[in-house]
């Protein structure tokens, strides 16, 4: 293992990953409010949205007009989520110069998410990464329920390799590796980075850790140990997978900022900031979200 990094970043997917299962709509307007909100905190790596058609995802119908909305800081890369090459062709448009693809480590949870079988999902994803790389824009590839499916149960690392490395073939950039209904403890973490590190260079590796069970601080504490400097979070804890069961929040992005300083790692975050971005969008939801240095904040008055 290797000792800990000394930056980690931060890629912030509640403007994408946060909101997508909101079961009421949140108007255009706040949720640029929101990214800018995040951006000024200091991240440097926002997900705003998602490129998937609008009956799939209706809350985030919205999403070129978002692109489009937002007002762009020097130094902060935006991305999308998108599909298939139509969906990148929209993100295109919307003047994004970064996109992820996605898919699930498990068959049962892609043919939910995506509609397809795994064997069909790759040559629509390959067609999309060749598309973005030519044209120049930055790509990550998401693989879902990498620890455990909800329909299928435990998840191999034999089963997460294969998806990976079809995915690095294609040419991403950056792969994240997602437990998408927060079934991981540190030892899965451990068992899964032990085969994985002999494939992929920790440079290339994020993580997506859902607070399901309250074990994402152990697992990023686990995955640090092993050199990884890339984690997704929503703020305020803020998320769900939609065609996951049972799937609650991502971890919230303050309380993986609370840890990280606390390590003496740099994240280049304003925790402070990060906490009234949160609370702003907990103020328009009307609902507490689950994130604890926001809970904490709010209780201290």
């Amino acid at each position: 293992m290797q000792s800990f990094p000394r930056r980690v970043e931060i890629v912030e997917v509640g403007p994408r990953d946060g909101l997508q299962n909101e079961r009421g709509v949140v108007p255009t307007e706040v949720k640029v409010e929101w990214i800018d909100r995040l951006g000024a905190a200091g991240l440097r790596r926002i997900e705003i949205t998602s490129f998937v058609h609008p009956k799939w995802i209706p809350a985030l119908a919205d999403a070129g007009e978002v692109a489009r909305r937002i007002r762009r800081r020097e130094g902060v890369q935006y991305s999308a989520l998108v599909p298939n090459v139509k969906g990148l062709e929209r993100a295109a448009e919307a003047g994004l110069r970064a996109v992820a693809v996605f898919m699930s480590a498990s068959e049962t949870h892609n043919v939910r998410n995506i509609n397809k079988s795994i064997a069909e999902t790759y040559p629509v994803l390959e067609e999309t990464v060749r598309e973005a790389k030519a044209a120049g824009m930055f790509v990550r590839g998401y693989v879902s329920t990498a620890f455990g499916c909800p329909y299928e149960g435990p998840v191999s690392p034999k089963q997460v390799i294969g998806v990976a490395e079809r995915l690095l073939e294609m040419g991403i950039d950056e792969l994240s590796i997602g437990d998408t209904i927060g079934i991981a403890t540190p030892g899965d973490v451990r068992r899964l980075l032990d085969a994985l590190r002999q494939r992929v260079p920790a440079e290339r590796l994020a993580l997506h850790f859902h607070d399901t069970r309250g074990m994402a601080a152990a697992n990023i504490y686990a995955a640090l140990e092993y050199g990884i400097c890339v984690f997704d979070a929503s703020a305020g804890g803020l998320g769900g997978c939609p065609y996951a069961p049972g799937a609650t929040g991502n971890v919230a992005t303050e309380d993986v900022v609370y840890l990280l300083h606390g390590c003496g790692i740099e994240t280049g975050v304003d925790l402070d900031r990060l906490i009234e971005a949160a609370a702003y969008m907990e103020d328009h939801l009307g609902r507490p979200l689950p994130g604890r240095n926001l809970r904490a904040r709010r209780a201290a008055g």
